[in-house]
């Protein structure tokens, strides 16, 4: 079932926003792909980390 909207795993409850709405992204994308729905929640938050560490000048300074 792929995320949207504000709807998005349990798991990403915790997460800064930014980085949350970057991993249900890329875990519906992956989702596409496996069809598995753990792979690519974990997939996703993953990808999103390292996403961040690449590109820190897209993160937000502050948490609104």
């Amino acid at each position: 079932m792929p995320w949207y909207n504000g709807d998005y795993p349990p798991s990403y409850k915790n997460q800064p926003e930014y980085l949350r709405e970057k991993a249900v992204e890329i875990a519906n994308e992956v989702l596409k792909d496996s069809h598995d729905e753990g792979i690519a929640i974990a997939t996703g938050l993953k990808k999103a980390r390292q996403y961040f560490e690449e590109h820190p000048d897209e993160k937000p300074d502050k948490e609104v």
